[in-house]
């Protein structure tokens, strides 16, 4: 019974299932049911509207994607599912209704031990967390042990929410939110791996430009539309099109760029009171502690930084997938979504398009090859939940590509040293250098206060 409960509440959606567990977590902190209700309802609104702007990606850029694969021979044998392919196999695995509640027992734990602020409200991305532990049980053939790659993603993203507050409050304006989840979460500290490199090599740590300067340098030519617009051209001439369907998809970019940061504001809307509401309850019953709601990384994707670098890396990423050695995945399914990929690395380098095409190139690459490594786990996922007809293999870049899920997973079988010692040395430092920047963040905002 239990089962077919979480069953039916994850197959709402996030769009149903994040305003009812908003709802609730609002009236858990005193909130009028008409205000919690209000702000639910905004909330699944904004969700509704991205869904409509990614569909509307997914469209136009999905078919322009397979045509530039046409036009250039690319032979790539693996299909990229994206997230909307991978979050439905991993909700059917044998671990995904467990994960759910260990995951939130993991956040409140830490919470007690004061080892995050971040209380995670958005239950549908737990499927990041379940995805690595489902694919711990398929390579170990151990459950025990999938449970345990839940546990550690789990506790990890909550630190990442932590290290990245500079940028979410600061860049993307989101105070009291913490994005611990996903692609923008464990991508980050590459970002950050990135920047510390650049700052120290002269000449290249001077060059800046962000989308704010196309604006000011070409006016009404440097505005996100037209820029949207004249990606839409570069992807349709990639991609083979006659002059009617290029300057339909130049048309839909433009969209997309207008429209996207005008969805997430009903999100916006929703989140302020009950993150004001949120932080003062929970101060007051844990003392000073500054507490961070966690929630979708769909949220930083309305910045124009951010799907400007989203349209730039559409194309650059299947450059990237052709010229990248012992690949084999064709990217696809997330394509339409690439801006969760480089949404806080554009944070970490401060809108800088330069460095943030420098680390997308980087973090793609890893992506990639990562994603190729697993291609065995990622079909076997997806034929245990019988979606794939026989012979058929398919990969995933969005967590399929993920070095936390690589690492684990290569920690407990030791398939490919050479492959866990390098990834592993790259993250590592990552990771060391995340933490150092957020301790700096840290002190930086206790003696501001103290002042």
């Amino acid at each position: 019974m239990f089962n077919e409960v979480m069953q039916y509440i994850l197959d709402l959606g996030p769009a149903v299932m994040l305003p009812i567990v908003i709802i609730i977590f609002s009236l858990f902190l005193g909130m009028k049911f008409g205000e919690a209700f209000k702000a639910g309802l905004q909330i699944g609104i904004g969700f509704v509207g991205i869904g409509l702007v990614i569909g509307l990606m997914l469209d136009s850029i999905g078919p322009a994607a397979k045509a530039m694969a046409h036009t250039f021979d690319i032979q790539l044998n693996v299909i990229d599912l994206g997230w909307p392919g991978a979050s439905p196999i991993t909700w059917a695995s044998q671990i995904a209704l467990v994960a759910i509640p260990i995951a939130i027992a993991v956040n409140i734990l830490m919470l007690v031990l004061k080892m995050t602020r971040v209380v995670n409200v958005d239950i549908w991305n737990i499927w990041h967390m379940t995805f690595t532990g489902a694919l711990v049980h398929i390579a170990t053939g151990s459950y025990w042990l999938g449970i345990l790659g839940v546990v550690i993603h789990a506790a990890f993203a909550y630190k990442l929410g932590d290290w990245f507050t500079k940028d979410t409050k600061h860049f993307f304006e989101l105070d009291g939110i913490a994005i611990p989840h996903g692609t923008s979460a464990y991508l980050g500290p590459i970002a950050v791996l990135v920047d510390t490199i650049i700052d120290k090599i002269p000449g290249l740590n001077k060059i800046h430009f962000s989308a704010d300067d196309l604006q000011k340098r070409f006016g009404p030519l440097g505005e996100p539309v037209t820029v949207g617009f004249i990606m839409g051209i570069v992807i349709g001439l990639l991609a083979g099109y006659n002059l009617k369907d290029t300057l339909q998809l130049a048309i839909k970019t433009a969209a997309v760029m207008l429209l996207m940061p005008r969805v997430i504001k009903p999100i916006m809307d929703g989140l302020t009171p009950i993150a004001k509401q949120a932080r003062k309850k929970l101060q007051a019953k844990f003392g000073g502690k500054d507490f961070l709601i966690g929630l979708d990384p769909a949220l930083l994707l309305g910045h124009s930084s951010v799907v400007s670098a989203s349209l730039i890396f559409i194309p650059l990423t299947i450059l990237i997938a052709v010229l990248l050695p012992s690949n084999q995945v064709l990217p696809f399914g997330d394509l339409a979504t690439i801006g969760f990929f480089v949404a806080m690395a554009v944070a970490v380098h401060q809108g800088n398009l330069f460095r943030t095409l420098i680390s997308g190139t980087i973090i793609m690459s890893i992506t990639l090859w990562i994603a190729t490594q697993t291609i065995w786990l990622n079909t076997q996922l997806a034929a245990n939940a019988g979606t794939l007809k026989a012979g058929e293999q398919v990969a995933s870049m969005d967590q399929g590509g993920s070095p936390i899920t690589y690492l684990l997973v290569q920690a407990l079988t030791l398939e490919n040293i050479v492959g866990f010692t390098v990834i592993g040395i790259i993250y590592f430092a990552a990771v060391v250098l995340t933490w150092r920047r957020a301790k700096a963040y840290e002190k930086a905002q206790q003696i501001e206060n103290a002042e």
